[in-house]
């Protein structure tokens, strides 16, 4: 005799067997694509910028000038050093060939930066272009230490000798040609002394020339 409780025992036990059945015939989900993580951007830091190379310690002429006027005078002296055998000595004549204003623009290692004319010499091309040479071949000028850079300006005064002299200093120059050499005076012609028939004797005696000029008797 089957009682309740068995049956119910068998009942669990028919449920247990149909779901390990069910379990057993069905095909379990596959897992879901896993997509990559995307990769990190990396930003790499800007390259430093390369520190300027730093300036060549100067060595030539230098300046201790305060204002444009006192450089001005370091600049010239600095012209007539290298060029002394161009240098016209003395006062110049009151003809020149050539006068010239020219603005230099210096930098503060003594580089000749800028180059201009305030009034050039066109009249006398050649005489131009020797100044720029001149003032090119030049560089470069003292270094203004107190100033830095600085701009000066002075006059070319230029002989037909291709000697010259700065403004700034300067000579002078003469007012006017100076004056020819006078001539030699001339000797003055003796004066003919007319001698009287009686006093011919007395120069005859005295040895003296029969054209000596004499003092004749009253």
């Amino acid at each position: 005799m089957i009682t309740a409780h068995g049956t119910a025992v068998r009942a669990a036990w028919a449920a247990l067997g149909l779901a390990l059945g069910l379990a057993g015939c069905s095909t379990p989900p596959k897992p879901a694509a896993q997509v990559p993580a995307p990769e990190p951007v990396v930003v790499a830091p800007p390259a430093p910028e390369p520190a300027p190379a730093p300036m060549p310690e100067f060595t030539g002429k230098v300046s201790l000038a305060s204002n444009e006027r006192e450089y001005r005078r370091d600049g010239a002296a600095h012209l007539y050093t290298l060029y002394a055998d161009r240098i016209y000595r003395g006062k110049l004549p009151p003809l020149l060939q050539a006068v010239g204003v020219m603005r230099l623009t210096i930098g503060p290692q003594g580089e000749l930066q800028r180059l201009e004319w305030m009034r050039a010499p066109d009249h006398v091309p050649h005489v131009k272009a020797e100044i720029e040479r001149l003032v090119r071949a030049a560089a470069p000028f003292p270094a203004a230490r107190r100033l830095g850079s600085v701009v000066y300006t002075d006059t070319w005064l230029w002989d037909k000798s291709g000697r010259f002299q700065l403004d700034t200093l300067t000579e002078g120059q003469l007012d006017r040609l100076p004056a020819a050499a006078a001539e030699p005076p001339k000797p003055k012609a003796r004066k003919r002394t007319t001698v009287k028939a009686g006093a011919r004797t007395a120069v005859a005696q005295s040895g003296l020339a029969a054209d000596e000029p004499v003092q004749t008797p009253r």
